[in-house]
């Protein structure tokens, strides 16, 4: 029974888990698999061991709403110009010394969620905003899956889609039942290398490239891929050409990446800024590499942020930091110079949302 709309419980039950026989519980949502005693919590912070139980602790909770271009999630081939509800809750299960986020996803305070929704709340407002889709974002919505899924739920109801902004750090039961519900995702691959994984995130590459072949092979869910670039971490020739390859080789040529610009922050503040040329080049690579939509992010680039058609070479969208520009596909989909389909999910579209960030308040 879902709790009362006026009312988010304290401890919401989770399925993910299992006892040891010294009275710690371990958490099987993610490949942390914290081991918890009883009223401690993971490294998640929102888990908590509960009654011999992991219970949820953000379920009705958030740090915030706000209305968004869904090409800022990044979404560039999910029904572009729409406008998506965004909200997160708190915590996450990596540790990114470098998290753009880190007031919300590092928080430790249950404070940072003032915000309280339920699910049915949540896809009313969609619907009440003109909304055509949700996202769970600004920290990983892995962590706070019942509420997400539950959420997802309410929306489909109504019409409205999903969409996860997510690291894919999740086990692999957990990861089939949270997916089942998305219909988008952008998945955040940090690097191509368990190095960067292992000293920057605390975590590892292998479940991440796991959750991007499940996606690409076993679901329908739309995806595409954002890599951060970090001067001297990940930005190297030799790592680009290795993780542009493995997404063409193994994902094939139609999935979205999008190569973004750091800024320092959180514990990282002791890199520079990304140069445009870094991400400029990242791009490069990957169309050589035989990617068909290749974007740059976080930067002023409008050849490296609009789409082309992969037959003719056109530009049939044309973008510049979320906001579009003139657009040259059918509503279907299709490029209006040579009629080629291009990948994603397209519908008609009256007015571009722009860039636009709308905060806004659910009671």
């Amino acid at each position: 029974m879902q709790p009362s709309p006026q009312q988010p419980p304290e401890f919401y039950p989770t399925r993910y888990w299992h006892q040891l026989g010294d009275g710690r519980v371990i958490c099987d949502l993610c490949p942390r698999r914290c081991r918890l005693r009883e009223d401690k919590r993971g490294a998640c912070f929102v888990r908590l061991a509960h009654n011999g139980e992991i219970a949820l602790t953000s379920y009705g909770r958030s740090s915030g709403f706000c209305i968004d271009p869904v090409e800022k999630k990044p979404l560039n081939h999910f029904y572009p110009g729409s406008s998506v509800l965004s909200f997160g809750t708190a915590g996450c299960n990596l540790s990114c010394k470098f998290c753009q986020n880190w007031h919300i996803s590092k928080s430790r305070q249950i404070d940072t969620l003032g915000s309280c929704a339920m699910p049915d709340q949540i896809a009313q407002a969609a619907q009440r905003h003109g909304c055509e889709s949700i996202a769970f974002t600004y920290n990983d919505p892995v962590i706070f899956m019942e509420y997400a899924v539950d959420t997802a739920q309410a929306c489909h109801e109504l019409g409205i889609s999903s969409v996860a902004v997510t690291a894919g750090y999740i086990c692999d039961k957990p990861r089939t039942e949270f997916f089942r519900y998305m219909d988008a995702a952008n998945v955040d691959l940090k690097a191509f290398t368990e190095r960067f994984y292992h000293k920057i995130c605390s975590g590892h590459l292998a479940p991440v490239l796991d959750t991007l072949l499940y996606l690409q092979h076993e679901t329908d869910v739309w995806f595409e891929i954002t890599t951060l670039l970090i001067p001297g971490e990940n930005d190297s020739t030799s790592e680009l050409e290795a993780l542009t390859r493995w997404v063409c080789d193994n994902l094939g040529c139609d999935v979205p990446i999008h190569f973004s610009a750091f800024h320092p922050d959180f514990k990282m503040l002791d890199k520079p800024q990304t140069p445009i040329s870094t991400i400029q080049k990242a791009r490069e690579i990957a169309l050589k590499n035989g990617l068909n939509y290749a974007y740059v992010g976080n930067v002023y680039d409008e050849e490296g942020d609009s789409t082309y058609c992969p037959h003719c070479k056109k530009k049939v969208l044309a973008r510049n930091w979320y906001q579009l520009g003139d657009r040259h596909l059918t509503d279907d989909g299709k490029c209006e110079y040579c009629g080629y389909q291009l990948a994603g999910r397209f519908a008609p579209l009256k007015k571009p949302f722009g860039r636009h960030r709308i905060p806004i308040l659910i009671r």
